[in-house]
C-alpha cells in the first residue's frame, strides 16, 4: 500500500483538480467522498480506479474495502484528507472513478424529471434523490445546469445517482422527441393558461420540467410544454423552494 503524507504530492494536486469542472473534464474522472457514496457506487458495480484512506478508516473498515481494493489503495494522513475534503469533518475515504456520460434514450417511456438551468447543487441533488424515491425513470439536466459530478451535488444525491440514469443534454430536442412519442411534457409556471397540479390525473408516462430558482422556465421551453401547472399555496409564502415543489409534484403525479 502506498503512503502519501504531503499535501504537495503530485497525485494529491491532481485529485484536488477534480473539484473543478475543468479538472474533471480534462482528467475524465471524478472524486467520491465518504463511505456511504463509495458503498453505493460499489453496490451499483461502478469500477473504482483508486482509493485514498486514512489510518482511522483502515482501523474501522467494517466493510473490508481495503482488502477488496488493496492494490488500488493509498494511505493518506489526516492533513492530506482534510486538503482533499469538501466536508468539514471528512470520514477518511475518497474514491476515484471514471467520468462516464451515458447516451440519451432514443425511445422514451415512463416518468421523467427535466431540470432547466437549475444552479444550486443541493437542489439538484435533492431532486435526483426524490426522483429516485418516487420511482421515476430518470432525470435530464439542461447543459447550463450545475455539473452533476460536482461534489456537493454528488453528496446531496446520496447514492441515487447510481440507482437511476442522470443525463446532461440540451432539453429542446429531448422535449421535442418526447412529444413526438406521445409523452406529455408539463412545465411548472404560473400563467393564465396554467392549471393546478390537482387537476392532472396520474399517468404512466410524463415529463415534468422544473426551472431555474430565480427565473423559472426559459421562455423557449415554456412555449413548448403541453401544459403548465402550479401548486396552489394557502399561506403567505410567495413561493416554494424548487426541490420542495418538485417533490410535491413527482409524488402527486405518479
Amino acid at each position: 500500500m502506498q503512503f502519501i503524507s504531503s499535501v504537495k504530492n503530485e497525485q494529491i494536486k491532481q485529485l484536488k483538480k477534480l473539484h473543478t469542472k475543468k479538472g474533471r473534464r480534462q482528467q475524465q474522472r471524478y472524486l467520491l467522498e465518504g463511505e456511504h457514496l463509495v458503498q453505493e457506487a460499489l453496490a451499483a458495480k461502478v469500477e473504482l480506479s483508486q482509493l485514498y484512506v486514512t489510518q482511522d478508516f483502515i482501523n474501522h473498515d467494517v466493510h473490508h474495502l481495503i482488502k477488496q481494493y488493496h492494490d488500488q489503495t493509498t494511505q493518506i494522513t489526516p492533513e492530506v484528507a482534510q486538503s482533499l475534503a469538501e466536508t468539514i469533518t471528512p470520514q477518511g475515504i475518497f474514491a476515484v472513478t471514471n467520468l462516464v456520460k451515458p447516451a440519451l434514450p432514443t425511445s422514451w417511456s415512463g416518468q421523467w424529471l427535466l431540470l432547466d438551468q437549475v444552479q444550486d447543487p443541493g437542489n439538484v441533488g435533492t431532486m435526483v434523490r426524490t426522483a429516485d424515491a418516487a420511482g421515476l425513470k430518470g432525470v435530464v439536466l439542461s447543459s447550463d445546469s450545475v455539473d452533476v459530478y460536482q461534489s456537493k451535488v454528488q453528496r446531496a444525491m446520496q447514492g441515487s445517482q447510481f440507482h437511476l440514469p442522470v443525463f446532461t443534454a440540451d432539453l429542446l430536442p429531448v422535449v421535442t422527441q418526447m412529444q413526438q412519442q406521445k409523452i406529455p411534457v408539463w412545465g411548472t409556471l404560473v400563467d393564465r393558461q396554467a392549471i393546478s397540479y390537482q387537476q392532472i390525473a396520474p399517468q404512466a408516462n410524463w415529463a415534468l420540467i422544473m426551472g431555474n430558482e430565480a427565473h423559472g422556465l426559459s421562455s423557449t421551453l415554456t412555449a413548448m410544454t403541453d401544459q403548465n401547472i402550479y401548486i396552489p399555496l394557502s399561506g403567505q409564502a410567495e413561493s416554494l423552494n424548487v426541490a420542495v415543489a418538485a417533490g410535491v409534484l413527482m409524488f402527486s403525479l405518479r
